[in-house]
Order: structure tokens, then sequence, then C-alpha cells
């Protein structure tokens, strides 16, 4: 063996955390140690104990490790590869392929641990992002460079919404596309692979998976590894990069497992005292630069559907734009169960959307909001009993309700109803319509899973002759 190697003793094994021995040399903060022939366990120093003593997260199973063993000190932080030959390809935490293909050539190796980039960097002007989706790009607006946050609790459509804009960023921007599953399910990682495969959209994406059945600590880490390259994307070969997160309350669960294992006295509700520290280190990085930007949007899985629990009020005071999703919009059947009197956006302001569409937006919510106040009247007295001017807010606000639900190309193959993309000015321009009562007489029912508002006068024909 080489005698300059930093050999430690493994000491005590609990769960995914490791003490390892050291005579000297003792292995700095997020030094990586490696234990087996192949190097198949890697375990992260995550803090030292004495002068001596270690304790790192293993990113592998520990199964098959004892005390006594030899592990070596890498003297390195985890890297993971970045280069042009990464698109296309899928990744785990530690940057080895996990689709069945032999490992990409012509690649750097950087460390997961980068700085965010200074203020000085920063762009300061503010830019939509659209999506080609009705319903965000006209009432919750994305920023460009920006965070926006999915709420919603388990099957409202986080994960569908995700791919729907995968699809249509691939398709229209000549960006770059990064998928990070944290804490997932492995057929869904599965799934989305194949889908973007079939798509031809592969070729400008990159996927990492750290997924549900893997140890926490991999968990909490491959999110660091997905910015890591998404970085290298933006600032050395300037184009501009879309980071999905699915689902970044899984990182702070990994988080708060490795802290339960680390010993450390929980706060509020069992979740780590680092909680909000360790998000900010992660979000931080999500910047719009002078060289290029990463728009991110990410799911997050809400507690039982609280708004008001920790891991989601840490992860708002991150976010340009929430998007709450409905339990009860979905069981309705509209999609994007979208739920626009709780979403918002710091987007929504008259001199980075333009007079005409912030006057717009803000019609359409006090529609909504109006609807939602005489529902109570509706379910108790029913439609008769409102005055017209009620009944007309009504009228108005189901028909909007239904204009802003869009088929998805995502689900083409479950529906059977081909995706559409609707541009911004056609969204805008159907809403206008409506709130001007140009479709008072047409039932709410053509408003249905459509496009464009044209796509409607068709039906008004053929509804008027069976009338």
């Amino acid at each position: 063996m080489d005698t300059n190697l930093n050999i430690g003793k493994i000491t005590r094994i609990r769960g995914s955390v490791v003490d390892v021995f050291f005579q000297n040399n003792l292995p700095a903060i997020n030094t990586l140690l490696v234990k087996g022939k192949d190097n198949e366990v890697k375990i992260e120093v995550y803090t030292q104990l004495d002068g001596n003593h270690v304790r790192g997260v293993s990113l592998h199973p520990t199964q098959g490790l004892a005390r006594g063993m030899a592990v070596v000190s890498t003297g390195k932080q985890l890297l993971v590869p970045v280069g042009k030959t990464i698109l296309g390809r899928m990744f785990d935490v530690c940057g080895n392929p996990i689709d069945y293909q032999e490992s990409p050539k012509d690649v750097r190796w950087k460390t997961i641990h980068q700085s965010p980039p200074p203020l000085a960097k920063r762009a300061t002007k503010s830019e939509v992002f659209i999506t080609g989706i009705k319903a965000i790009d006209v009432l919750i607006p994305l920023e460009r460079g920006g965070k926006a946050g999915l709420f919603g609790g388990a099957g409202v459509g986080k994960t569908v919404l995700l791919t729907e804009i995968i699809h249509n960023m691939v398709g229209n921007d000549k960006g770059v596309s990064m998928f990070c599953g944290i804490g997932e399910r492995c057929r869904e990682g599965n799934e989305l692979y194949n889908t973007m495969k079939d798509a031809n959209l592969l070729k400008d994406m990159v996927m990492l998976f750290g997924q549900m059945n893997e140890p926490p600590g991999a968990r909490f880490r491959v999110g660091h590894a997905a910015l890591t390259m998404a970085e290298y994307f933006r600032d050395e070969e300037h184009r501009d990069v879309l980071l999905l997160i699915d689902n970044i309350f899984r990182f702070i669960q990994a988080g708060m497992e490795v802290s339960g294992l680390m010993g450390q006295m929980p706060s509020r509700l069992g979740y780590q005292p680092t909680m909000g520290t360790e998000l900010s280190e992660l979000e931080e990085r999500i910047a719009y630069t002078s060289s290029g930007d990463i728009t991110s949007i990410q799911a997050v899985y809400v507690p039982a559907d609280d708004l008001t629990d920790p891991a989601a009020v840490h992860t708002f005071s991150h976010l340009s734009a929430s998007i709450a999703l409905s339990r009860k919009k979905a069981g309705e059947g509209l999609y994007p169960s979208i739920d626009f009197l709780q979403s918002n956006s710091k987007m929504t302001t008259a001199e980075i959307i333009g007079e005409r569409h912030y006057n717009l937006a803000q019609q359409i919510r006090r529609t909504l909001a109006q609807y939602e106040e005489l529902k109570d009247i509706i379910s108790m007295l029913g439609m008769e009993q409102l005055s017209v001017k009620d009944r007309n807010v009504v009228n108005r606000a189901r028909k909007l309700e239904r204009f802003l639900t869009q088929p998805f190309f995502a689900t083409e193959q479950f529906s059977g109803i081909e995706g559409k993309q609707v541009s911004l000015e056609e969204a805008l321009e159907g809403c206008e319509r409506i709130l001007a009562d140009e479709f008072k007489d047409l039932p709410e029912s053509v408003f249905y899973m459509i496009g464009s508002i044209d796509e409607i006068k068709k039906p008004e024909m053929n509804a008027n002759k069976h009338n």
C-alpha cells in the first residue's frame, strides 16, 4: 500500500453516519473518504470531533462496513463532471452515469462546493421567462434567472407541470435543461428519461438523481452537484439554463435525517436547526449574471397541505414566484390545478410586464376573488338569488377558470388530447375577450382544454345551429 496515503480507521457506524480515527493529518470538512478496492463507498467529512476523529456521512449504503476497517482520505471534495459531452446523459450524485452508457469523454471534474456569484456580477434587470402555459404567463409570470416554487401536496400535478415546462423550454429557447431529482420515485425518473428521449429533447438536457432509496447523504448533496453542472453552462458556455428541482422538500428532509444522525438537537416540528443556512447555500447559487442565467423551478411538497410548515416558509423566502397547486381544482379536473388567489409573483408590476398585462391580471384576480366570495351564497341559495351583476361575475369567472386550463404535451398519451403551447399575446387576448363578455351566450364547457381563444369559433357556430 502507498505509504503517502492518509489512512484512517472506522470506529463507529450509526445508520449512514461513520466516525473515523486518524493518527495524524485530520481531513478538512467536506473532504471525501473512500473505502473498498474500487472506492465503492464514499464518505463526506461533516464535522471534526476532536484532534483525531472525524464524523462523516456516507453517500452509499453502509452495509458491509465494520469497525476497524481502513478508509483513505482523498484530500479532495466531492467532484462531478462538467463539459459539453454531459448533455443527454443521466448521472448519480458522484457523477457516475446511470443510463447504462460509458462515462462521457472530454470532461473536467469540478467540486460541488462552489460560492454564489458575487453581487457585482449579478444582473440587475428583470425579465419575464415565458413558459407557453397560459395560467402561468398571464397571472404568475416567472422571472428569468429567478426561482419559482411549485407548492402542493402529493398527487396534484407538480411533476407533470415541470415536465411540460421542460418540453416548452427546450423546444423554443436554445437553452440547456437540468433536471435534478431529489428523493423522488425511481419510476418517475425512468418515465421522464424515456419521455424526453421519445420527444428528442434529451440532447439539450442533463439529469441527476438522488432517489428515495438512496442514503440521506446522497439526497442532501445531489442539488449541489446539479448546480455545479448548471453553473458550467452558464459561466463557461454562456447559455441560459433551466434548472428543475423535484423536490426541494426532500433536500430539507435529507438534511433533517443527517442532522438527527449527527445527534443535533432538532428545532420546531423536528426540523434541523441549520435548515435556513443549508437551504440558502443551495438557493443563493441560482442567479442571473452577466454571462447567462440559471432560472430555477422547484417543486415543493407541502406536508399535509399546510403552507405554514417551516419547510414551506423557509422556501418561500427565496422565491420570486410561488405557484400553489390546489387539490380541489385537481378534483374538478381543472389542470394545471393552480390556485390563483394563493399564488403570486413579484414580476406582476406595471413597470416589468406593461400596463395592459398588469391591469388585465388584476382584473382577472378580482373576478376570481369575487366568485370565491359568492360560492357560499350559491351553495346555500342557488344562482337564482344572485343579482344580475353578480351572476355576470360568476359567469366570467367560470369561463376564465376553464380557459386557463390547457392540454399538455406531457399528458397526451393519457388524455388523448393533443398538447398545445400558447403565446402570451394569445392568452391575454382570450382573457380580455372573456372579460368583455364577448362570449356571454356560450356554454362554459367550450372553453375547457383549448389553446388560444380562436379555437372556440367553430363550436360557437354549431351551438347556434342546435339551439
